[in-house]
């Protein structure tokens, strides 16, 4: 963070603490675990931190930045051993391990009191059996970023519905061109067409039963998922081979022009741009219904928690709700710092279509709730078996019944 960014951090930082009950006046000890230890989110860090500890100077504040990888394995002996006041993390399934543990400390209390107000679209992210266990501080959304300029010389229009999508498809294939490029070499990406997919058939609800093994694969529910997202595969819709490409290789099918659309999350828009599209040949629409049920969106969500173990867990709450306030989450979220979705619905956006598209597709229209994502959703060991099936399916469909058979086979042995 430049020295100009971290000033503008601190001022709307403090404008907030200075006036907050939650940021005023703090006293002892608050630890801090954290793996934002790439430049920009550890300027972040260290920025937030110094800005809260500005407007408490009585607080002794001590800011610990670990590698975000070594992090995922050193997380559980540190929620055990002489545990922080606070930690980071991710939301909804990728919490399950530590809350069945009784390591995250629950702060339910923080969303019933008033302590986190414009967080109710992400609410949803941080709960598990019916409580909350920590908060967020940003998000990205995912969508369908697609070649306007085609879209334009083809005549049409963004669609709402799938049979819309499917018949502007028609019209794609007709001109030469594949209407999806996807690069499912490194499997994940095969998981966010099925995370859509399946919440426009079933709905948000139903697919986070089927991520916490509630629900076998082999039902019915998801055979019409999976016969939805094969009426694409079989017009010839994706782009051919593409388990050979990463996501990055098989980006130069759209912006080459060979491709029309891509089912991405917002990262993949700094790559379009640089491949020298501008933001009049790209544009961005929510993933069209399919059957009436309220709209869940994939938008992978970063987490701060309290260890139940922790030993200054009021402090720890003021630093958490201090993070979620609309003025700080416009300020770290902004283009030079995180360059993501503040969580905080009051918050605002810098002046990028994409993130405002995204934003109040988020704030607003994300109905059935904020899903994080296959491999985040689903155990690590389901999601790994589950991404290699979906792959499979995209190149092979009529595989589909021995598919959805050896992912419910592993479904009764991995949520035993």
């Amino acid at each position: 963070m430049n020295s100009m960014l971290k000033a503008s951090v601190a001022a709307l930082a403090l404008g907030v603490a200075s006036t907050s009950a939650f940021a005023d006046g703090l006293s002892g000890d608050l630890r801090i675990v954290s793996d934002m230890s790439n430049p920009a989110p550890r300027a972040v860090m260290e920025g937030l931190v110094a800005d809260f500890g500005a407007a408490n100077p009585d607080l002794n504040i001590e800011l610990e930045i670990v590698d975000r990888e070594a992090w995922k394995t050193q997380i559980r002996n540190a929620l055990t051993a002489n545990a922080p006041d606070v930690v980071n993390w991710y939301a909804a399934n990728r919490m399950g391990p530590y809350v069945e543990a009784g390591l995250f400390e629950d702060v339910s209390d923080m969303y019933e009191d008033g302590s986190l107000p414009g967080l109710e679209a992400v609410k949803g992210a941080m709960t598990l059996d019916g409580a909350q266990w920590g908060v967020p501080y940003t998000f990205y959304q995912w969508g369908i970023y697609y070649r306007e300029d085609i879209f334009n010389e083809l005549g049409l229009t963004e669609p709402t519905t799938m049979e819309e999508e499917m018949a502007n498809c028609q019209v794609i294939l007709a001109s030469g061109r594949k209407c999806y490029a996807i690069g499912t070499k490194f499997l994940w990406t095969a998981g966010g067409w099925f995370d859509y997919m399946n919440m426009r058939t079933n709905g948000f609800d139903f697919h986070m039963e089927l991520a916490r093994g509630e629900v076998a694969w082999t039902d019915e529910r998801v055979v019409q998922t999976m016969a939805n997202w094969a009426a694409l595969i079989e017009m010839g819709a994706f782009i051919d081979d593409h388990q050979s490409y990463s996501w990055q290789e098989a980006l130069k099918f759209m912006t080459d022009g060979d491709a029309t659309a891509y089912l991405i999350g917002n990262f993949a828009v700094a790559p379009m741009r640089d491949a020298g599209l501008d933001d009049s040949q790209i544009d961005f629409y929510q993933f069209p219904l399919i059957a009436d049920v309220p709209q869940g969106e994939d938008a992978p969500t970063d987490t701060f928690h309290i260890p139940a173990q922790a030993t200054n867990k009021d402090n720890a709450r003021a630093f958490l709700a201090f993070v979620a306030s609309a003025e700080v989450q416009t300020a770290i979220n902004a283009g030079a710092a995180l360059g993501q979705l503040p969580v905080n619905a009051d918050s605002s956006v810098d002046a990028d279509e994409f993130l405002e598209q995204g934003f109040d597709m988020l704030s607003t229209n994300a109905q059935g709730g904020v899903a994080q994502f296959f491999d985040r959703d689903f155990p690590a060991e389901m999601a790994s078996v589950g991404m290699e099936g979906l792959q499979e399916f995209m190149v092979f469909p009529e595989n589909v019944d021995d598919i959805l058979a050896r992912l419910e086979e592993a479904r009764q042995r991995i949520y035993e």
